[in-house]
C-alpha cells in the first residue's frame, strides 16, 4: 500500500502541476474504478448532479466534444467539458461554459478535492493517479459551477476509464480503430468491447460509422443493457459537404430534422462526420420534441474551434498543426489536406510517442508529403528522432527524410524546404508545412509558433 502525507493547499498553478505530476502518470494503468469511485463518494458524487454526454472512440473525441459543447451552450445551457490530453496547458482539460479554467480557478478546483486524495490513497492498494485526480477535480468543479450538462471525453478505452463513474444520458462512440493495443486489444472487436462500457442502461448510444465487427459488438452491448441506438448513415449523417474558404459547408441529417447550408470552420470529411455525430448527440440529450432551430445550429457550428486539428497558425509559408497520432488519424488528415488545400510542396514535421504505430502513421502520410523532417518532442516518452528517422527512410526513401531532433530547428528546416520548393516552379505561396504525429508535438509547436517560446 502506498502512503502519502495529507496534502497542503496549493498557492500557485506551479504547485498544483507539481502535485498532480507527482502521482501515477497517465501511462501507468491499473484497470479498476475502485479508486475513482471512492474519491467521488468522498466528494459527494458530484457527477450525479448534472446531465451528461460521454464520448469514446479512437479519433475525433476532442473535436466532437467541442462541437457538442458549443451547440449545448447555444441552447442557453451551462456546460462543463472534460477533455484529454491537453494541447498546451493542463487547464484545458477542464472547461466551464466553453472556456478553460484560468490558473486561479484551476488551483481552487485542486484545493477543493486535495484534502480527500490522501484518504483514498490510504484505503486503496494503489494511490490515485494523475488522471483520476483531474477527473475528480472536473466533476467537482462542474457541480460547483453548477453546470446543466457535462461533456466528458474518456482518457482511454471506456469500461475502466476513470471518467466512467458517470452514468451518461448519451454515450457517443466515434470511429474505432486499433490504438493503445497494449491496453485495449489488437482487433476492432476487442477494442469495441472495452469502449462499449460507457453505454449504460436507459441511455442513448450515438454510434459513428464503424467497421462491421465493431458495430456488431456495440449494438449487442446496447441491446444487452437496454440502451437506444442511433447509427451514422442510418438514423443520422452527412447528406452533403463541399470545401469552402476557412472550412466547409455541410448539410446534416439529424435525428429530428435536416439542417442545410451549415458552415463548419474545420477542414476534412472527418470533421463533417464529427459534426453529424455532435448534432445527433445533442438532439438525443434533449429527447423527443421539436427539432433544433436552423439558426441555432448554424450559429453554433460557425463558432466551433478545435486547436491543433488542421489548424493554420502561420502564413508564408503556411504552417498547419494536426494532432494525428495513429494511422487512422493520419489517413483522415491526409485526405483532408488533399480535399481542402492545394499545397505544393507539402513538408511534414513529424514527432511521435514511443508506444505508437510509427510505421503505420508514416505510411499513411507518405502519399501526401514531398519530404519529412523527423523530430521529437521534449517528453521522455517521445520516440528518439534517429530511431523514427530510420523507419521513415524505409517508407519515404533516404532523399526524402531529414532529421532535426529539436522541434524549433525542424520547423525552420521544413519552412525553408517549403519556400525553396515553391520557388522552383510551384505557385507563389503554395509551399506549406504540417506539424503532426503527436498531441504533445503539436502542443509544443503551437506554443513555439503562437507564443514565441523557443525550446
Amino acid at each position: 500500500m502506498s502512503e502519502q502525507s495529507a496534502p497542503r493547499l496549493a498557492q500557485s498553478i506551479e504547485e498544483v502541476t507539481d502535485a498532480l505530476l507527482s502521482r501515477w502518470p497517465e501511462t501507468r494503468l491499473e484497470p479498476s474504478l475502485d479508486r475513482i469511485a471512492a474519491f467521488c463518494d468522498l466528494l459527494g458524487d458530484p457527477q450525479r448532479s448534472y446531465r451528461s454526454i460521454h464520448l469514446t472512440g479512437t479519433n475525433g473525441k476532442t473535436s466532437t466534444s467541442r462541437m457538442i459543447d458549443t451547440l449545448v451552450r447555444a441552447l442557453d445551457l451551462r456546460t462543463g467539458r472534460f477533455t484529454s490530453p491537453h494541447v498546451e496547458s493542463m487547464n484545458e482539460r477542464i472547461s466551464i461554459d466553453g472556456e478553460p479554467l484560468d490558473d486561479e480557478a484551476f488551483v481552487r478546483a485542486f484545493n477543493d478535492v486535495a484534502p480527500y486524495t490522501h484518504l483514498v490513497d490510504a484505503e486503496q492498494e494503489h494511490p490515485l493517479s494523475f488522471f483520476e485526480t483531474v477527473v475528480g477535480m472536473a466533476y467537482a468543479a462542474f457541480a460547483d459551477a453548477p453546470v446543466d450538462v457535462a461533456v466528458v471525453e474518456v482518457g482511454m478505452g471506456g469500461s475502466w476509464d476513470a471518467t466512467n463513474v458517470i452514468d451518461a444520458d448519451v454515450a457517443v462512440v466515434l470511429p474505432i480503430a486499433v490504438d493503445h493495443a497494449r491496453y485495449l486489444g489488437d482487433t476492432p472487436e476487442e477494442i469495441a468491447r472495452e469502449k462499449a462500457g460507457i453505454i449504460k442502461a436507459g441511455s442513448v448510444a450515438i454510434l459513428a460509422q464503424q467497421s462491421v465487427e465493431a458495430a456488431a459488438v456495440l449494438v449487442a452491448h446496447a441491446a444487452e443493457v437496454g440502451a437506444t441506438v442511433a447509427r451514422e448513415g442510418m438514423e443520422f449523417g452527412v447528406v452533403h459537404r463541399v470545401p469552402a474558404v476557412g472550412g466547409q459547408v455541410v448539410s446534416l441529417q439529424g435525428l429530428r430534422a435536416r439542417y442545410d447550408d451549415v458552415f463548419l470552420p474545420l477542414f476534412g470529411a472527418h470533421q463533417a462526420q464529427n459534426a453529424a455525430v455532435a448534432l445527433a448527440a445533442v438532439e438525443a440529450l434533449l429527447g423527443e420534441g421539436e427539432a433544433l432551430s436552423d439558426d441555432v445550429v448554424r450559429e453554433a457550428f460557425a463558432e466551433v474551434t478545435s486547436p491543433g486539428r488542421l489548424e493554420v497558425v502561420r502564413r508564408s509559408p503556411t504552417i498547419v498543426l494536426d494532432a494525428a497520432h495513429n494511422p487512422h488519424g493520419a489517413e483522415a488528415t491526409g485526405a483532408a489536406l488533399e480535399d481542402s488545400f492545394s499545397f505544393s510542396p507539402l513538408i511534414g514535421v513529424i514527432g511521435v510517442m514511443g508506444d505508437k504505430d510509427a510505421e503505420g502513421l508514416l505510411a499513411a502520410f507518405e502519399p501526401h508529403l514531398e519530404h519529412v523532417v523527423i523530430t521529437q518532442n521534449s517528453t521522455e516518452r517521445a520516440m528518439p528522432a534517429e530511431q523514427l528517422a530510420g523507419r521513415a527512410r524505409e517508407i519515404f526513401g533516404e532523399h526524402r527524410v531529414s532529421v532535426e531532433p529539436r522541434l524549433v530547428d525542424a520547423i525552420d528546416v521544413a519552412a525553408a524546404l517549403a519556400e525553396a520548393g515553391q520557388a522552383e516552379g510551384g505557385p507563389l505561396g503554395s509551399g506549406a508545412v504540417v506539424v503532426t504525429g503527436s498531441v504533445i508535438t503539436v502542443g509544443e509547436a503551437r506554443t513555439l509558433l503562437l507564443r514565441g517560446e523557443r525550446r
